[in-house]
């Protein structure tokens, strides 16, 4: 009998290791912050996942080479993406195709949060802004 409850003691203390993931739902930016706020939260060759806060807008703009999954975890906006424009809130989920120009206009008085995963791994230099008619 012993051995089997060291063993389960031994599985439980791997399996709660393996599965700690942080709070998103109550993280908050260490400072303060001018309109966005990222932190980068995982990352791989294969994906790169950040925290952003959004105080006011994300200009249009657009990713050549990647996918970006987007999960709302507080506030609401105007999301454009590609032609059409929606109201988004807490809980909604959107898929980003690459090449898809998209933005975002803050309606909330606190700052958007939001859950980005980005695919394959994102260092910022795709990032390629569209020019809006005035």
């Amino acid at each position: 009998m012993k051995p089997f409850f060291f063993l389960g003691i031994a599985v439980i203390t791997v399996l709660s290791i393996a599965q700690t993931e942080p709070d998103l739902s109550s993280h908050q930016p260490a400072g303060e912050y001018e309109n966005i706020h990222i932190e980068r939260i995982a990352n791989d060759s294969n994906q790169t996942s950040f925290l952003i806060w959004i105080k006011n807008d994300v200009a249009l703009h657009k990713h050549e080479w990647h996918t970006e999954n987007v999960y709302i975890l507080d506030g609401k906006g105007e999301f454009t993406l590609g032609d059409e424009k929606f109201i988004t809130k807490k809980g909604d989920y959107f898929n980003i195709p690459k090449g898809t120009p998209h933005g975002l206009k803050v309606l909330s008085s606190a700052p958007m949060k939001v859950l980005s995963i980005q695919s394959p791994h994102f260092d910022g230099s795709d990032r390629i802004l569209i020019s809006q008619p005035e």
